[in-house]
Order: structure tokens, then C-alpha cells, then sequence
């Protein structure tokens, strides 16, 4: 049988804009499935195991990580991609990659980086994820990086400030980072994974923050996406109850939003017609899209995740204890930098390759350095 003709829109592996460095084809594997291998083979991307989501890694076995969010990044974006007719190994490459410049403990470590580089350039994990995979990873005898094709990286750079992106296009001319100085999009392959990664985020933050104790199922029903799926579940399965009818109500969410997605954008294709991938860049607005009103919904569900799970109590005094971890660390590598292996030390950088090294860490082995640096047991 022959394979479906690819649509136009869709990114194809053999028109990539290629890598970098130039590099022979591989013999069995397409440019984009090459990439995903490559961040699999990451030690990054086996670090997101010990990286969290919102709990700490010591708080449970069961709680979300970096990788597990990763892993299903990867599965919705695919399943949404092959009923697209898109590129399913861009997705998985780029799904795969999205949150490997996460510090430990989640966004706090994020923010307390960015407070201790003010003035050296700041920190955002978004473009750490780039600085992983174009300078920080070093496997390969003949380059610094992954060396992955521009679709992967253009994906992979979800958000970007004005003064990052002019840095980044002084660089690279007319590269990954023009269309946040001239408008534009990315590949339908790089959006769909933006919004894969908010409905996963979602989800499994429902199903964490209620198996955590942190949110009680009521609070829940006053959210229109969850309580009309509760019902529907209750509906179709009355005698369902427990942490069976919470995966149920998890379940009908997550196909809803699939099916919304693949419906809207089909729509959107259908009135734009769009001839090539470019014609997406250049689209008036994103054409991987929810529709207003399931983008209504899964807005009025972050917001409340927003303010019963991320601002709770317990949340907010374990995220101020992290905060002090990485605060110390930053200070006692900046004061010391022979505490830092020779290849981090012996940069001139020094600022920077501090929080390089502690945004490569995983939550464990902060605690670990905290501990032999200070003496200070936090948790």
C-alpha cells in the first residue's frame, strides 16, 4: 500500500531547512525521527525523571515529573498529528524536548534563576531548552549540542523576548528566531505541541492535585470542563466512584479536547488553504487551534489550578524552601567556582555557567549539593 500523500502544510524531512553543521543523511531514519532519537540518547532528557512538575520528587512515586509530562506531550501530540496528516516524529521531537532546560523545582527554580542573572542576561527554561540542545549536550566528537534540524529548534522555542531574539538573529540571520522580531508562527507541528503541552498540563495536574489531598472533587465541579465530564461519566457509569470515576472524568477531558482541536483546525485549514509550510508561518494567526469555546473552558480550568493548586499553602511553602536551595547554590558556585566540575569552573563565563549547572540538575542532587555545601537539610 502506498503511503497518504502528505499534505502541504505539514513539514516534510526531506524539504528540512536543515542543521547547523551539515551532516549526511542517515540511511534509515528521517531527519526528524533522527532528532528525536537523539534527545532520547540526551542526558538532559533522562534527567527529567528526578525533575518536577508541581509536588517535589520526594513528596511521591506517583506524581508527574518532567519525563512523565514529556511522554505525554509526545502521545497527544501524535495522536492529534496522524489525524492532522502532520509530520508525527517532528511532534514526538520536539514534545520530547520542550522542557529539558527545566531547572529542579519546577517554575520556582526558574524564577530564582532569573532573579540571580539579572544583569547577566536573565534565565528562561524555554530558551535553555535551546542552549541544551544547540551548546550544552556534548556527545558528539564534531560539535557542541544535537546538532537538530531547524523545524526541532524553531519548535522548540516557544516563547522569546524581543531583546533574547534579536541576540539569537544576530546569530542566526532570518533563523528560529525572526518571528518574534517580524511576526509569524512556526509549523503546524510546533503548535500542536503548545497545545498538547497545556492540555496535558491540565489533566494530570487535575489528577495529581486531587491524589495529593489539595483539592477536593467539589472544588473541581464548580469548573465547567470538569463537571460536565463527571457527569457524562456518572451518566454512562453510575455506579463508578473513587479515583475510577476521577480517571473517567481525566479521560472524556482529554478526548473532548483531542476531537475540538482536530475539528478547529481542520476548519481552519479548510478556510485558509494554506500551499506550503511557510504559508502557515505567515498566517494571519496560529491555525492549530482550539475553538473559542473549548479555548474558554480550558482557560477558566487553568485559572483555577492557578489559584487551588499552584498558590496553595503547602505548595507555596515547599516552593519557598526550593527557592532558598537554589539561591544558596547560585551563591556558593559564583563565590567558589571550583565547586563546579573543571568543564563548568574553568568558563569565563561565570555567571552563566552557574546557572547552566544548577538548571541542569535534578531536585535530588540540589538537595545533595545544598546539603555538602551548607550543611543545611531543607527537607
Amino acid at each position: 500500500m502506498l503511503p497518504p500523500t502528505r499534505p502541504p502544510y505539514a513539514a516534510d524531512p526531506s524539504r528540512s531547512r536543515g542543521r547547523r553543521l551539515a551532516e549526511p543523511p542517515a540511511p534509515t531514519r528521517s531527519e526528524f525521527q533522527r532528532d528525536r532519537d537523539r534527545i532520547i540518547h540526551s542526558t538532559a532528557f533522562r534527567r527529567l525523571v528526578y525533575k518536577t512538575q508541581v509536588f517535589m520528587n520526594h513528596e511521591g512515586d506517583l506524581f508527574r515529573t518532567r519525563l512523565t509530562h514529556s511522554l505525554e506531550v509526545a502521545q497527544l501530540g501524535r495522536s492529534i498529528a496522524r489525524s492532522l496528516g502532520l509530520d508525527e516524529d517532528l511532534v514526538e521531537a520536539v514534545a520530547l524536548a520542550h522542557d529539558l532546560g527545566h531547572t529542579p523545582f519546577g517554575h520556582a527554580g526558574q524564577d530564582v534563576l532569573d532573579a540571580c542573572m539579572q544583569g547577566h542576561g536573565g534565565f528562561e527554561h524555554n530558551l535553555q531548552s535551546l542552549r541544551v540542545v544547540d551548546h550544552l549536550e556534548q556527545r558528539y566528537p564534531h560539535f557542541d549540542g544535537l546538532n537538530l534540524c531547524f523545524e526541532t529548534r524553531e519548535g522548540i522555542l516557544k516563547h522569546c523576548s524581543r531583546r533574547h531574539a534579536e541576540l539569537i538573529d544576530a546569530a542566526e540571520p532570518g533563523g528560529i528566531a525572526t518571528r518574534f522580531l517580524h511576526g509569524g508562527h512556526p509549523s503546524l507541528e510546533a503548535q500542536l505541541c503548545n497545545l498538547a503541552d497545556e492540555v496535558a498540563y491540565n489533566a494530570h495536574d487535575v489528577d495529581d492535585g486531587v491524589r495529593s489531598g489539595l483539592i477536593e472533587l467539589e472544588q473541581l465541579l464548580e469548573v465547567e470542563l470538569v463537571r460536565e465530564h463527571w457527569l457524562a461519566a456518572l451518566e454512562a457509569h453510575p455506579q463508578l466512584t473513587g479515583k475510577r470515576l476521577l480517571f473517567e472524568t481525566i479521560r472524556r477531558m482529554l478526548s473532548a479536547q483531542v476531537y475540538d482541536i482536530i475539528d478547529a483546525t481542520r476548519a481552519a485549514l479548510e478556510t485558509t488553504r494554506p500551499e506550503s509550510i511557510d504559508a502557515v508561518r505567515h498566517a494571519e494567526k496560529p491555525l492549530l487551534r482550539f475553538s473559542p469555546e473549548m479555548r474558554a473552558k480550558s482557560t477558566a480550568l487553568k485559572r483555577f489550578l492557578f489559584a487551588n493548586l499552584y498558590r496553595h499553602p503547602q505548595v507555596q511553602s515547599t516552593r519557598a524552601r526550593a527557592e532558598q536551595v537554589l539561591r544558596d547554590l547560585f551563591a556558593a558556585y559564583v563565590g567558589d567556582v571550583s565547586q563546579m566540575p573543571p568543564d563548568f569552573a574553568s568558563r569565563p563565563d561565570r555567571e552563566r555557567a552557574c546557572a547552566d549547572y544548577i538548571a541542569g540538575m535534578t531536585d535530588r542532587y540540589a538537595l545533595r549539593e545544598h546539603q555538602r555545601l551548607t550543611g543545611q537539610t531543607l527537607f
